[in-house]
């Protein structure tokens, strides 16, 4: 967390951009909720209402990089101040993108409900939307702590999410090759799989952003990755 300075405007100002980034954050996890709700209970009502959110999703992210070009010029910041400002629009810029899946995911609500979601494929979404909401939830706690090992520690986490849309990828492939009328519900349901493996992504960049800003320095190493989908292949008959 930044010091305080000689001119208590420049505190207010970094406080103002750390609260337009948990405000961001919580309006992101409240999206992908609902989207996942909506898709899984075909409720184009609730779709409508996520979709119609990300506006104000990204008109935040605006207001956060506008305020921080205006620090940045002002203040002309070094050092662990810089850090954060440039942290804050890293991290906003990876929410409003996780608005953006969010609301991807609510537009196929349509396409899937005139058959509706079978309960074992909505199982499946539910519990790896679950573990995507747990990481980016944990992770926005983390930046307001500013933990760089507990930021380290979610990074190395990634993986859980990659396995499980891995499975559930061959499981919708299985479905498809079961019966050709699954092929457009499982396609789109594939597209939902995705965008819910990318808002894990995404939460993995905010942690390696906020051990940047807690340490000045990247995490060593490659991120751990188990998507293995695009190595499945069907079945020969």
């Amino acid at each position: 967390m930044a010091s305080n300075h000689i001119y208590s405007a420049f505190d207010e100002e970094l406080k103002y951009l750390q609260s337009r980034i948990s405000e961001m954050g919580g309006l992101a996890e409240q999206m992908v909720s609902e989207a996942v709700q909506a898709l899984v209970n075909s409720n184009t009502e609730l779709a409508q209402k996520v979709i119609a959110d990300d506006a104000k999703l990204d008109s935040a992210e605006r207001e956060v990089g506008d305020k921080a070009i205006i620090v940045i010029a002002r203040r002309q910041p070094v050092a662990a101040d810089l850090r954060e400002i440039i942290g804050s629009l890293r991290i906003a810029a990876d929410l409003e993108r996780v608005g953006d899946l969010g609301k991807n995911t609510a537009k196929r609500v349509i396409a899937v409900q005139e058959n509706g979601v079978p309960r074992k494929l909505a199982r499946g979404i539910e519990h790896l939307s679950e573990l995507a909401l747990i990481q980016l939830k944990e992770v926005l706690d983390v930046y307001t702590t500013r933990s760089a090992e507990k930021a380290k520690s979610i990074r190395e986490r990634d993986e859980e999410i990659d396995a499980m849309y891995t499975s559930i990828f061959r499981e919708l492939l299985t479905y498809m090759m079961e019966d050709p009328r699954n092929i457009t519900p499982c396609t789109h349901l594939l597209f939902c799989a995705k965008n819910i493996e990318r808002i894990g992504d995404h939460a993995t960049n905010i942690a390696e952003t906020i051990y940047y800003m807690a340490t000045g320095a990247q995490p060593e190493g490659d991120r751990p990755k188990d998507d293995t989908a695009n190595s499945v292949v069907t079945p020969k008959e």
